[in-house]
C-alpha cells in the first residue's frame, strides 16, 4: 500500500482549485514579452492597486522582520469603524477564501450540510467536501439564485447556506426582498452566508450588514482583491454578531494576514479616488461588452459586477484559441457552463484588444 491509501479520503475526493492562466507561464509557452498578454481571466483591477496602499506596503516593508498584529486591531478598527460595527464583528482573513475555509472549519461536519446555487462559486464545494459534509446545490434559473427553493432545501442538518451576490460567474444579484423573505424563513442552526467580493461595483445593493446588527445568524464576506485592486495581497474580512466572530477568531491561524497586506489594506480604506475610477471603468467596460454582443447577437448575463459571462459556444476550445492570440479568458466549464467564458473588464484597449481576438475565434470557428 502507498502512503495515499492513509490519506484523508475527503482530500483524496477533492478536485484542485484551478485559477485563471497566469502572465508569465503563458509568456513561457507562447514564447510572447509579458507585456504583449493581455489578462482578462481572474477579475482583476485593471487600474492595478491603490497608490495610497503602495506608499503604505512600502513603508511597511521596513519592518518586515517584525511579526504582524496578530490581531489586526488597526486594520479591525478601521474596517468595523467603515461599516458601524465594533472591532469585535471583524474577522480578518489571508482573502474572504480563509473566513469560507473558517466558517466550515466551525460548523461542518460527516453530518452537516452545506446549500449553494448551482452555478455559485466552486470553493464551497470544495470546502464542503473537504469536511465530509454533504454539498447541497439548489437550481438557480437565469442564473440567479432561487432564495426561496434554497430555503426550502433547508434541513435540520443544514448548517450554512452561501448566497454570493453579485455572485460569480454570473454576475447576476438577487434583491432586498428576495434576500428579507429568505432571512424571515433562516431557522436558528443555520448561518446565512453572503459572499460580497464585487459588492462594491453595482448601484444601490441591497443591505446585509443590518442582519448582523440585529444579531442574525449572519456572516458578511468582503475582499480587498477587487475593487482595491489588492489581490496579491490576499486580504479579505468577515463581519458577523460578536459571539459568532469570536468561534472564527478561534479556528483561524495566527498571524493569518501579514504585515504588509495589513498596511496596504489599511490605506486602501481611505483612497476613495481609486475605487471610484475603478468603479467608473468597470460601468464603461461593461457598457462596451453588452453594446457589442448585442450588436453581433452573441448571448451574454447582464452583469452586477467586475465581468461578463457570455456564451461562445465551446468555451474551452475558445479559450485555447484566444490564449494563442495572447488573451487570457477564462473557461467555464468546470462550473458545468461548458459552452460559456467569462471575461473580466480590463482597461478600454484591453477590452477592444480582447474582443478582437474573440471575433477572430469565434468567426473561425463558424
Amino acid at each position: 500500500m502507498t502512503i495515499d491509501s492513509y490519506a484523508n479520503r475527503f482530500v483524496c475526493d477533492l478536485v484542485a482549485y484551478e485559477p485563471g492562466k497566469p502572465i508569465d507561464e503563458t509568456a513561457r509557452e507562447l514564447g510572447l514579452d509579458p507585456s504583449q498578454i493581455v489578462k482578462v481571466a481572474s477579475n482583476e483591477n485593471p487600474l492595478g492597486p491603490s497608490p495610497l496602499a503602495k506608499a503604505a506596503m512600502r513603508d511597511a516593508l521596513e519592518e518586515a522582520h517584525i511579526y504582524p498584529d496578530g490581531g489586526g486591531f488597526r486594520l479591525r478598527c478601521a474596517i468595523a469603524e467603515m461599516h458601524g460595527f465594533g472591532r469585535e464583528n471583524v474577522v480578518l482573513g489571508n482573502g474572504s477564501n480563509e473566513i469560507i475555509e473558517l466558517l466550515c472549519h466551525t460548523f461542518l461536519n460527516r453530518q452537516t450540510e452545506l446549500i449553494a446555487a448551482e452555478h455559485a462559486f466552486v470553493v464551497y464545494k470544495l470546502m464542503a467536501t473537504l469536511f465530509g459534509a454533504k454539498y447541497v446545490e439548489v437550481p438557480d434559473p437565469g442564473f440567479i439564485h432561487d432564495l426561496d427553493a434554497m430555503a426550502d432545501a433547508i434541513t435540520a442538518d443544514t448548517r450554512l447556506v452561501f448566497i454570493a451576490n453579485p455572485n460569480n460567474p454570473t454576475g447576476t444579484m438577487v434583491d432586498q426582498q428576495a434576500i428579507d423573505r429568505f432571512m424571515d424563513r433562516l431557522p436558528e442552526h443555520v448561518i446565512a452566508v453572503f459572499d460580497e467580493a464585487y459588492i462594491e461595483f453595482p448601484d444601490n445593493p441591497p443591505d446585509t450588514l443590518k442582519y448582523v446588527r440585529e444579531g442574525r445568524n449572519a456572516c458578511v464576506l468582503r475582499t480587498f482583491s477587487k475593487i482595491h485592486g489588492l489581490a496579491a495581497l490576499r486580504v479579505g474580512y468577515g463581519i458577523a454578531p460578536a459571539h459568532l466572530a469570536e468561534l472564527l477568531q478561534k479556528a483561524r491561524q495566527p498571524f493569518n494576514v501579514n504585515a504588509i497586506a495589513q498596511a496596504g489594506a489599511l490605506a486602501a480604506i481611505h483612497d476613495t479616488p481609486h475605487t471610484k475610477a475603478t468603479r467608473e471603468l468597470n460601468r464603461a467596460g461593461l457598457a462596451y461588452y453588452e453594446k457589442a454582443f448585442k450588436e453581433r447577437g452573441i448571448e451574454y448575463v447582464p452583469s452586477h459586477a467586475n465581468f461578463i459571462l457570455v456564451r461562445t459556444g465551446s468555451g474551452d476550445r475558445v479559450f485555447r484559441d484566444m490564449l494563442k492570440q495572447g488573451v487570457i479568458v477564462r473557461a467555464m466549464s468546470g462550473y458545468k457552463l461548458p459552452d460559456w467564458v467569462r471575461i473580466s473588464i480590463g482597461t478600454g484597449p484591453q477590452n477592444e484588444r480582447c474582443l478582437e481576438v474573440l471575433d477572430a475565434v469565434l468567426a473561425a470557428m463558424a
